[in-house]
């Protein structure tokens, strides 16, 4: 097991011990040791001992032994125990937005709930509103709530299933068959929700490629296996396909499988233009059809007519007789080119390279012919960050962890900007507090060298538009992130209004999260983006990507607006902790899809160059 997975099953003993009512320090100690364990460093080895373990703080003499346990033999007597004390599906009400454990005992207790269904029929009847503590407005949350988790049912956040989609490909492109990997659909094209996984492989021997896949520790069960195809269901819920083909037909099926459909139907009406027929297969030229009908097309190549989306692949490895849409020839047909890769492929239709973020058939085929796609931001190209927090508000690590795991990713600098101190929710901190904050990275400073900390605070934006500190404060700070954590049943007049006025103070350097949408959980409130883009344009204030997975906010689709209308993004993971630093690789995902240079993205700015880009707006403003 991992140590994510050790600290989920601790998390589920703690859940459960709240079920049954059990002494709230002994949950308390359960939760605060999955939190140790998430931020410990060392390796699952050293949980396997007492030395290794006494390292952890936090973790008391009971635990650390169900820890060894867990890490020794990948399962706990213990909570095989306490789940015999509750119903199978009972956890699933965790999910439930407004449930706590508390509310799903009296649910379990009063009405015998133990199901998402069985919680539904009980809303559906009203029996939920006639609890103590509950009543009809608690109960048409919960009934809203189920429906958007029936809605959503199936779907992923990109970064949910990214670490198992990164294992595979790594496990795969390892194994001694394999000639090419990569995973393709959706996930390779970045998008922030996805539906399953698709796995292109190249091989000459398919047969022990499919044996590995469906044999992998991810998978939890094999929904189809077959000599070029097969699904499984992995751990984490998400169907996960994989496509084996030789290293000829591996460009084809990579640009296939990644998609959009429209850009592939795109891609394949320019083929046909020159006398082409493409599939995910090969390029081929079009059947010429005779005066008497067309004959019976060879092995492998395909009848004139009707397009049909996937051809089927016999169980010899050849390609079943598909149609194709009757091709408008222009002149002589064209010698096919020799495809090793994808460039090559777009270059047959006389095209530039697309890069996979880009494939959504939203003008990057008139770039791609007139050779002015954007060169896309590059990971290498980010030189710092900000928007991260620390133990002061609701973070895990202090000032000097967060500094250290900053560095070890190659940064040159670190915003730290905690809650203010109207985030009850989230710790906030007070002015002095973030007085005292100031001083302390002010001392750290003098300790590094080519690194700087910068001050700063997530400054809450309150519903008139106000800020949570008052400028005296703010001005003090390196700069200041503004953000909506509150009060999100605006009208969206009144939002953008609200929004708008705190991006017009001269000490708001950036705003985060615009919409404040949590993926496939929370929808975005009512907002002006448009609106919001012009203010930022006109006051100097940078529109943030937050780069947390959960997040990925602003969306994609409005960066070529921003970018337009003259806005800098800055790429910020909204770090809790130091692990969560490397979420900068999402948003650099999303940058890519939005069309973003590292001209685009403050944060690419080097040290000694960031500085005065964070005192622009002030100086502007005096």
């Amino acid at each position: 097991m991992t140590k994510s997975q050790i600290a989920a099953v601790l998390e589920e003993v703690a859940a459960l011990l709240e079920l049954k009512g059990e002494n709230p320090f002994k949950i308390r100690a359960y939760t605060n040791a999955a939190r140790s364990l998430e931020t410990f460093g060392g390796n699952i080895s050293n949980l396997r001992d007492e030395e290794g373990l006494s390292k952890i703080p936090g973790i008391g003499k009971s635990i650390a032994e169900k820890i060894k346990e867990l890490a020794a033999t990948g399962s706990l007597k213990y909570l095989e125990e306490l789940r015999t004390e509750f119903p199978a599906a009972i956890l699933e009400l965790f999910s439930i937005s407004g449930l706590g454990a508390k509310k799903i005992k009296a649910l379990y207790e009063q009405l015998q709930v133990s199901s998402i269904e069985q919680l539904r029929q009980a809303c559906e009847t009203g029996r939920v509103a006639e609890l103590p503590g509950f009543g009809e407005t608690t109960q048409t949350k919960i009934c809203k709530a189920i429906e958007e988790r029936a809605k959503h049912s199936g779907y992923f956040q990109f970064g949910q299933i990214a670490g198992e989609a990164e294992t595979l490909r790594s496990d795969l492109a390892g194994h001694p068959d394999a000639l090419q990997v990569d995973v393709a659909g959706s996930y390779r094209r970045r998008k922030e929700i996805v539906h399953d996984l698709d796995l292109v492989v190249a091989t000459k021997r398919a047969e022990a490629i499919t044996k590995f896949f469906v044999a992998h520790p991810l998978v939890e069960s094999i929904i189809a296996q077959g000599p070029t195809k097969s699904s499984v269901r992995l751990r984490s819920g998400v169907q996960c396909d994989l496509r084996v083909v030789i290293s000829a037909e591996y460009p084809f099926a990579l640009a296939y499988f990644t998609g959009n459909k429209e850009h592939n139907i795109e891609l394949r009406s320019r083929a046909l233009e020159r006398g082409w027929t493409l599939n995910e297969y090969r390029l081929a030229p079009v059947p010429v059809e005779g005066r008497g009908g067309s004959p019976e097309p060879p092995a492998g190549q395909v009848r004139p007519g009707r397009l049909r989306a996937r051809p089927e692949r016999k169980p010899n490895g050849s390609i079943a007789p598909t149609t194709v849409p009757k091709a408008k020839k222009k002149g002589p047909v064209k010698k096919i080119p020799k495809v090793r890769d994808e460039a090559d492929l777009y270059q047959a239709v006389d095209l530039d390279f697309i890069p996979p973020e880009l494939r959504e058939n939203t003008g990057e085929f008139e770039a791609a012919e007139k050779h002015s796609l954007p060169k896309l931001i590059e990971k290498e190209n980010l030189r710092g960050t900000f928007h991260c927090h620390t133990i002061a508000s609701d973070g895990h690590n202090s000032l000097e962890e967060m500094a250290e795991a900053a560095q070890a990713l190659g940064l040159e600098y670190l915003g730290i900007a905690d809650h203010s101190r109207s985030s009850i929710q989230a710790h906030g901190i007070d002015e002095a507090q973030l007085r005292a904050q100031v001083a302390a990275i002010q001392e750290l400073n003098k300790k590094f060298n080519g690194f700087r900390l910068f001050a700063g605070v997530e400054c809450d934006i309150l519903r008139d538009g106000s800020l949570d500190f008052p400028d005296e404060v703010l001005s003090q700070l390196d700069y200041v992130v503004a953000s909506v954590h509150s009060v999100f049943n605006l009208s969206e007049a009144d939002m953008t209004i609200r929004v708008i006025r705190a991006m017009e103070n001269r000490f708001v350097t950036m705003l985060a999260h615009p919409t404040g949408r949590l993926l496939l959980n929370r929808e975005p409130y009512q907002i002006d983006i448009p609106a919001i883009l012009d203010a930022a344009a006109r006051t100097g204030t940078w529109i943030e990507l937050n780069a947390a997975p959960k997040r990925l906010d602003l969306d994609w689709r409005w960066w070529p607006l921003a970018k337009q209308k003259g806005v800098k993004c800055v790429i910020n993971p909204d770090a809790h902790r130091t692990e969560r630093l490397q979420d900068l690789w999402f948003g650099i995902g999303i940058a890519r899809k939005g069309w973003l240079m590292k001209e685009d993205v403050v944060n690419c700015l080097p040290l000694g160059k960031i500085e005065k880009a964070l005192q622009a707006k002030r100086e502007e403003s005096e």
